[in-house]
């Protein structure tokens, strides 16, 4: 193989290399162990899985032992994405014969494949959570705090309004704000365009953004830098836009101002001047929910193609490009150590699994032994914490496992945690007997708003997103919704 410069120093670090995976510190390592699952645990998961047509969808962020056996099954009717895919993939397995749903991510994301798949007609398959605890999401439940409350109600009293909502919110939260005010759900990797569109569609439009205050406050500082552009490339993100549109628009956007999520809160000042004192060359991701500091970094980054900020899926995109333009450029073979193609990983840190097995994909497909890929954790070594748990050992933040304290940037989230293998298998043994998994469904929502249920309202901001998918408009529903919300 040819020599490749040794791991830098620092940030725990994990090299994907056409020999292996090799792992600079304990957290890193921990990620590399379960990337290499035990074929026996791989083969009874896809002998359960055909047994009862089971189709799952996970999110990222699951942890790196369910992942990495999942990530080895070749059962077709596995798919991990982000938030935005997942009710989607459902629907898809559904219709190709599955007759389960399995949904591995927080509540919010089986709530939300649930109410899909019975807008799509598909109330009869069922579908699983996998714990039968509440599977909580910081972020969600400050949608539910009387702030938010009180920020809908500014919203509904304002008119010409529209409420933009996170997808990570519950069905509860996007029904009794829809029935208030009219609401699109959007997602990390759709905010954008679909805040640009509704700007260009509805004059005088004021939108509601919440309750992310950090991707609020991120769109906002995205959209000025838009503004300083000419107009010739602004109307190459928006052919309706232009300076003066987008200063309007600026005008017309509230944000927000107290919600977070615990992971992404972390990637702070501290660990933004550790980056740029030792990981200057590399390539810089950050989710958009990440704070102002390390959001910065990457858009500065992101300018000359050397970052990227987005969802999850942008992320991965991007190390995919950049990686197979690194196959097509490095020469081969060299005459001295090459420099591998090195990441700053800028979210939750389960993002690992899809990172390594589309690097792991592109070496095999080339046959280059002398490219290899680094992606770097920033969480400093004293963030590091045992957990005692035999499934993650090792993760970096505060006790307890909420997230990275100010000395690092890196994260795990618990709440995605609370998926396990075990639990997986309890549920898939137990199909059949639905006494034994009565704890294991979405919650239903059959509370009643206008007299109709939290799920049935709830439903709507989701289906107008899917509109805004398929077409790039918003639909003419909510369009007429905004023109009544405005004579009120």
């Amino acid at each position: 193989m040819t020599a490749i410069s040794p791991i830098r120093v620092g940030f725990p670090t994990l090299r994907i290399a056409a020999d292996g995976l090799h792992a600079l510190g304990e957290f890193a390592q921990t990620q590399s162990d379960y990337l290499s699952p035990r074929p026996a645990a791989v083969e009874r998961l896809r002998a359960a899985l055909q047994k009862h047509d089971v189709g799952i969808v996970a999110h990222f962020y699951m942890g790196p032992q369910l992942q990495g056996v999942l990530s080895a099954c070749d059962w077709p009717h596995i798919f991990t994405s982000d938030s935005l895919a997942m009710a989607d993939a459902a629907i898809g397995m559904v219709e190709r014969g599955c007759r389960n749903i399995v949904v591995m991510g927080v509540d919010f994301m089986s709530e939300n494949v649930r109410a899909m798949l019975d807008a799509a007609g598909h109330e009869d398959i069922p579908v699983y959570r996998v714990a039968t605890d509440a599977i909580g999401c910081s972020l969600a439940e400050s949608a539910l705090a009387p702030a938010y409350g009180a920020f809908i109600h500014d919203a509904a009293a304002t008119p010409n309004s529209l409420h933009v909502i996170y997808i990570n919110t519950s069905l509860l939260t996007k029904a009794r704000a829809h029935a208030l005010v009219p609401t699109i759900t959007c997602t990390s990797s759709n905010v954008v365009r679909t805040i640009l569109q509704a700007f260009a569609q509805i004059p005088d439009l004021t939108v509601w953004y919440g309750p992310d205050t950090y991707m609020g406050r991120n769109l906002q500082a995205m959209f000025r830098r838009y503004a300083a552009l000419p107009d010739a490339e602004i109307r190459r993100l928006h052919p309706a836009h232009d300076q003066a549109s987008l200063r309007r628009a600026l005008a017309g956007m509230r944000v927000f101002e107290q919600g977070t999520c615990i992971v992404h809160h972390m990637f702070g000042r501290e660990v933004v001047d550790r980056v740029k004192a030792s990981y200057g060359d590399a390539f810089m991701t950050a989710h958009l929910e990440v704070p102002g500091e390390m959001f910065a970094l990457a858009a500065e980054a992101q300018r000359a193609d050397q970052g990227v900020v987005g969802s999850t899926s942008n992320i991965l995109e991007f190390i995919t490009r950049k990686v197979d333009e690194a196959v097509a450029t490095s020469p081969s073979p060299s005459d001295g150590p090459l420099d591998p193609v090195r990441f700053v990983l800028g979210t939750e840190a389960g993002m690992i699994t899809p990172i390594v097995r589309d690097v792991e994909r592109t070496l095999k497909r080339t046959g280059r032994d002398d490219v290899a890929v680094d992606i770097v954790f920033p969480v400093a070594s004293e963030a590091v914490t045992a957990t005692g748990d035999a499934d993650l050992a090792i993760v970096p933040g505060a006790s307890g496992g909420e997230g990275c304290s100010t000395a690092g940037g890196c994260a795990t989230c618990p709440f995605m945690k609370m998926n396990s293998l075990a639990n997986l298998f309890h549920v898939l043994h137990g199909m059949g007997d639905s006494a034994s998994l009565a704890g294991y469904h979405p919650r239903a929502y059959t509370e009643s708003i206008d007299g109709r249920t939290a799920a049935d309202i709830g439903s709507e901001p989701i289906l107008h997103m899917r509109h805004f998918q398929r077409t790039g408009e918003l639909s003419a529903d909510l369009v007429a919704a905004i023109a009544a919300h405005a004579k009120d």
